[in-house]
């Protein structure tokens, strides 16, 4: 598999693109104060009537294991999850249903007290994190809060539900672009996509991911991501027949044309394309390319090359879509299939055969009234579902050699560091807000696009198989190991009945 980054070509359609990737206008959310369980509010209510609310936490977001079978996860969502945070409030209305929630009782289920610190509450806390684009080994955190116990709990249905589908969004499309190699990977699947939101925020982790493009014109507008799309089925069915259909397209759009030649027939289509590319040269314009959408992709586009090439437009491309992925472009490319562009819609903007990353939010330490940090672990029966204590930090080692990564390692802020940075080493997270207030300006998705493929590219080359040998390499530090053990023996000591 080439894992060279793919540029954006000349020979696709930019009609109605946007150029500047990352610098389209951003449209915060809205406050979404009550885009959470109702169990968070719940517990946080119990939180404020047992005085503990202000008590100071640490919260990590992470996932247990790779996702696709692979050995690595892109971070993705950090800016939209930092505005959600930065315009999380609960307005009047929110407050007004709220009241309205009853016990099993029949009696309120929030007290006036409660609602009313709900009112007035805002983010007050801190949150690290590495930087979007940042390629991660789970269970490495992708963002860590900490602040007030009752705002940490409140926000963590919101965090999982931002970052979890992102990261999971720009992993997939970042291994579809790796099997595409130099070839450009376009996102077509706002029209599968689970939903308004879902197609935006696909689109979105898709760039991040690598895409050259998308489908998506509001995605364009508002996140700087160039726009590319041309005709359906559905303009060849409007007219009489096909070679009319692309003669009509060509003549409103003729800087615009890539030609979809299944409707019928794509050995006959692509004979139609070239009919209609040899009057657009006439007319001193030119074919871009064909778009193959059934049948063997990989047949169909040899002898779409050759019928391509023999006409005189060795220049046109020859764009596949239909169901694909990154195992389906990965055999394709390994056949020789004369492929230059790759549409890629519903497995990767719905990640099919892997529909959620699985990430949680787990309580990594707890300020006592006493102002000591006390480190909390969960437990499970399944080893992978034990938390980590404290408050993570993660190092990345470097091979100066080659500059690659060369593993990372967990360790807690609150005991110190495991020892002193060395070469180009570097903790991953880092200052996103404090006090609930921005410590630098917004990322543009532009600058994570190019995070994500330069650390990619700096991943050991075993990392870039579909399907690695091994995940990629993190451990915990000695110190954060045995303080993990300790707690795991003591919580079992407890769960057991001693004390």
């Amino acid at each position: 598999m080439s894992a060279t980054p793919a540029p954006l070509p000349s020979v696709i359609p930019a009609s109605g693109s946007v150029t500047t990737a990352g610098t389209g206008p951003q449209s915060p959310d809205p406050a979404l104060g009550l885009l959470t369980d109702l169990y968070q509010l719940t517990m946080a209510a119990g939180y404020f009537e047992l005085g503990l609310h202000e008590r100071e936490a640490v919260f990590h977001l992470f996932c247990r294991k790779p996702p696709f079978g692979g050995g690595w996860v892109v971070a993705g969502g950090l800016e939209p999850a930092l505005e959600h945070l930065l315009a999380w409030r609960f307005d009047p209305g929110d407050i007004d249903y709220l009241a309205t929630l009853r016990g099993n009782d029949a009696e309120p289920l929030f007290r006036d007290p409660f609602l009313r610190h709900l009112a007035d509450l805002r983010f007050t806390g801190d949150v690290d994190a590495p930087p979007e684009g940042t390629v991660l080994a789970p269970p490495a955190p992708l963002l860590r809060v900490r602040g007030p116990l009752l705002q940490g709990q409140l926000l963590e249905t919101p965090l999982l539900t931002i970052l979890n589908f992102q990261s999971l969004i720009a992993t997939k499309a970042a291994r579809v672009c790796l099997a595409a190699g130099d070839d450009p990977v376009l996102e077509f699947g706002l029209r599968r996509a689970q939903g308004l939101d879902g197609g935006m925020s696909a689109s979105r982790a898709a760039y991040l991911g690598g895409v050259a493009a998308t489908s998506n014109v509001l995605a364009g507008r508002r996140h700087g991501i160039p726009v590319r799309g041309t005709h359906a089925h559905a303009w060849v069915m409007v007219f009489e027949d096909e070679p009319e259909a692309f003669a009509a397209y060509a003549r409103a759009l003729p800087n615009n044309c890539v030609f979809l030649v299944d409707t019928y027939s794509t050995r006959s289509g692509v004979a139609h394309a070239i009919e209609a590319g040899r009057a657009l040269r006439a007319r001193g314009h030119e074919m871009i390319g064909v778009r193959l959408d059934s049948g063997d992709l990989g047949a169909l586009a040899v002898d779409a090359r050759a019928a391509l090439d023999a006409a005189g437009f060795p220049e046109a491309v020859i764009v596949a879509s239909n169901d694909l992925d990154e195992h389906s472009v990965a055999a394709l490319k390994a056949a020789g299939a004369p492929i230059g562009v790759w549409g890629v819609g519903t497995r990767l903007v719905t990640a099919d055969d892997q529909p959620s990353l699985g990430g949680v939010y787990k309580l990594g330490a707890l300020r006592g009234a006493d102002g000591r940090w006390e480190g909390r672990v969960k437990l499970s029966e399944t080893p992978v579902k034990i938390s980590d204590p404290g408050c993570l930090q993660v190092r990345r080692r470097v091979d100066p050699s080659t500059g690659h990564f060369a593993g990372d390692e967990l360790w807690d802020e609150l005991a110190g560091p495991p020892a002193a940075l060395q070469g180009d080493d570097h903790d991953l997270l880092v200052p996103q807000l404090r006090g609930g207030l921005r410590v630098d300006d917004p990322v543009p998705l532009a600058v994570a696009r190019a995070r994500a493929r330069a650390q990619l590219m700096r991943l050991p080359d075993d990392q870039l198989q579909l399907r690695p040998p091994r995940p990629y390499p993190i451990d915990r530090s000695p110190e954060l190991d045995a303080r993990r053990a300790a707690l795991i023996a003591r919580a079992r000591a407890f769960a057991g009945g001693a004390r």
